[in-house]
This record gives C-alpha cells, structure tokens and sequence, in this order.
C-alpha cells in the first residue's frame, strides 16, 4: 500500500518552490537592472523590473546590496561553470588560463555579463578580487604541483590579481585595450609566476571556443 504524504508536506514543498521561484526572479532582475543601470539603481528600480512591490524584496534579502551581492556572485560562477565545461585538451594550467582569457571576451560570449562589469567593476572594484570561483585555491594547488613558483605565493597571487582586474578594467570600463590586446598583457604579466617569455606566448597563443551563450 502507497503511503501518501501529508498535506502539509506537500503546501511546505509548494510553499518551497513558489519562494526559489521568487528569489532567481528577483537575482536575475537585479542583474538586469546592473546591466543596464549599475550598483547606484535602487530598490524601487529593481522591483519595477521584476514586477514585484519592493517590501517583497525584503522577504528574500536583507538589503539592496546583499541582492546585488548575489545576484553579482552567481552571474560570476556561471561565467566560470561556461568557461571550464568546454572540454578543450590541455593541461591544467592552460586550461585555468584560457578561462581566464575567454572573460576578456565576454562581449562576445555573454553580453549581459560584459555591461555588469563595465558599470561595475569601477563602483565595485573587489567584485572579483572576492574569489568566489575559488580561483586562489586553483592557484595554490598549481604551485604545489610546481606547474607555477610557489615561492612567496600569496604576493604573488595578490599581484596577479591587481594585474588581471587591471586588465579587466582595461576593457570593460575605460576601453583602453582590446580584448586581443589584454591577452598579450596577460602573458606579460605571467612573468608573476615564474613563466618564460616563450612559454607565456604559446599559453595565450592557444585557440579559445567562443560561441556566444544564448
């Protein structure tokens, strides 16, 4: 005999859904409203897009800036979940670089992702220095494998940091380079981790996939 399950279990499952539905609404609004507006839009801006009344905002996020703050986190992991799901041959830290050389093409590959860093990454400069993708430990873990120096590896973490969201920077918000431009940058600024000349320009010299997302 089935055992059926209770109805309030069902309206908690229910209850559950409707709520997960209403937060992604109210993210993927406030990463809309970044796009077009940046980090200075309002609370009342953000509920006009998501079609809903700004105390409902309240339900789901302490503030405007902890939806911002996550609605800016998820937009970031899901670049990277793109970035490192192309199954490209190539050892570990040439795939970690042509990730991070496929972000200076974002216009191309994901245009909504590319207005949020022009309005933000000047309003918002430790968005990325945050590491929510993890990126620190990638490195760390490529040191111990001795693919880069380990020596004084936090400075040079930090510096490689400030180099790439100068880059960033560079081509989102002043537009001062082109993305082809801040790749060859890029390979300058390798010289961080201990990597030759030589070697820096065959790692950026590799082809990237770049079908734009839809």
């Amino acid at each position: 005999m089935a055992t059926q399950t209770p109805t309030s279990e069902l309206s908690g499952n229910r209850q559950a859904a409707f709520s997960a539905r209403n937060r992604a609404r109210l993210v993927k609004a406030a990463q809309e409203i970044l796009a077009e507006v940046g980090p200075s839009a309002t609370l009342e801006q953000i509920a006009s897009y998501a079609e809903v009344s700004p105390t409902t905002i309240y339900k789901y996020f302490e503030n405007k800036d902890q939806l911002f703050t996550i609605a800016l986190n998820e937009t970031w992991v899901g670049f990277l979940t793109w970035a490192n799901s192309q199954n490209i041959a190539g050892e570990r830290l040439e795939r970690v670089l042509d990730s991070g050389r496929k972000l200076f093409w974002a216009r191309q590959t994901h245009p909504l992702f590319a207005k949020i860093l022009h309005n933000c990454l000047g309003a918002l400069p430790d968005f990325l220095a945050a590491d929510q993708g993890g990126g620190k430990k990638v490195f760390s873990e490529l040191a111990e494998r001795g693919e880069i120096e380990r020596e004084d590896f936090e400075k040079r973490y930090l510096m490689f940091t400030h180099i790439y969201l100068g880059l960033l920077k560079s081509i989102f918000v002043t537009e001062e380079m082109s993305p082809s431009e801040a790749e060859i940058a890029y390979g300058i600024g390798l010289s961080v981790w201990g990597i030759s000349e030589a070697k820096a320009k065959k790692l950026i010299s590799r082809p990237l996939e770049l079908a734009p997302v839809e």
